[in-house]
């Protein structure tokens, strides 16, 4: 019953969706309108070689028209975005619900896991500021809040130990988090391992809930240089790096050199990670 109810209102959603697309497109086409009016006028001024008060007063005009189309557009996107994030959370609950059911596991193959691990990154929601508003917590380099409590259904680096007693830091989901424990119930994410795990907050840090867009937010980047636990390619494994390079671009990944001593420099060469998967490091460096 739960189930229908749920297809139902996503099936909603898509709707809402689909208008706001289509009201986007339209207002993309107003703005274009105004664009191309503004290109003309300015190729106007060049022929006559001179601002006269009557080009200041239509171009003033054409201006102000175009910011107000480029404000009504970001809206839009903001409102899309929204109902993204809403479709996205109801999926995600009904998938936790089934993961606690009595049903078997579903096994998920190598690849495609990798797969998955690759498309989370890609989808991860770009953090899209208002005027001057700072990015918020977990968001690229950002850490959490000292009190913050990863939800159901959050990916996380666990520091886990293993069968023969090492420690590894890997990518887990969280199930639940007891208040009263102040532990976490944490499923790691590698299908091959099917392990369930309860841990201290200490052993749990959350991995960004978004993406920091490089061009406007730089500074919510780890810089060049920054020592991180970052999730190497192929694996579910976080291990130490450093920033080689920063991304420059919303799609681009961080450049990091892994500690490596089977290299002669003692890192690996510079291999892409995506910034989902780039934590502070929370080991010092070996010394």
């Amino acid at each position: 019953m739960q189930k229908d109810t749920d297809s139902a209102v996503i099936q909603e959603k898509l709707k809402e969706l689909y208008h706001l697309i289509h009201q986007c497109q339209e207002e993309r086409n107003r703005s274009e309108h105004n664009l191309t009016n503004i290109a003309k006028t300015h190729e106007r001024m060049q022929h006559e070689q001179k601002l006269s008060p009557y080009y200041k007063t239509k171009l003033r005009g054409l201006y102000n028209t175009a910011m107000q189309d480029a404000e009504c557009e970001a809206e839009l996107l903001r409102k899309a975005l929204d109902v993204i994030a809403e479709v996205r959370t109801i999926r995600n609950e009904r998938r936790l619900a089934a993961k606690k059911s009595e049903r078997p596991k579903e096994t998920i193959r190598r690849g495609a896991l990798m797969k998955m691990l690759q498309q989370n990154a890609l989808t991860l929601p770009l953090w899209i500021p208002k005027d001057d508003e700072k990015p918020p917590p977990l968001c690229g380099a950002v850490p959490a809040e000292p009190n913050y409590v990863a939800k159901a259904g959050d990916m996380v680096a666990s520091l886990v130990k293993g069968p023969d007693g090492d420690e590894n830091w890997i990518l887990a989901e969280v199930i639940t988090y007891n208040h009263n424990t102040n532990k976490y119930e944490i499923d790691d994410i590698d299908e091959e391992q099917k392990e369930r795990h309860v841990l201290s907050r200490r052993r749990v840090v959350p991995l960004p809930l978004m993406r920091a867009n490089p061009e406007t937010n730089p500074d919510a980047l780890f810089p060049k240089g920054a020592l991180v636990m970052a999730l190497y390619p192929q694996t579910t494994c976080f291990y130490r790096a450093v920033i080689h390079e920063i991304p420059e671009a919303v799609k681009e990944d961080y450049q990091v050199l892994f500690e490596d001593s089977s290299y002669t420099e003692g890192y690996s060469p510079p291999l892409s990670v995506a910034q989902r998967y780039v934590i502070s490091c929370k080991e010092s460096r070996k010394k």
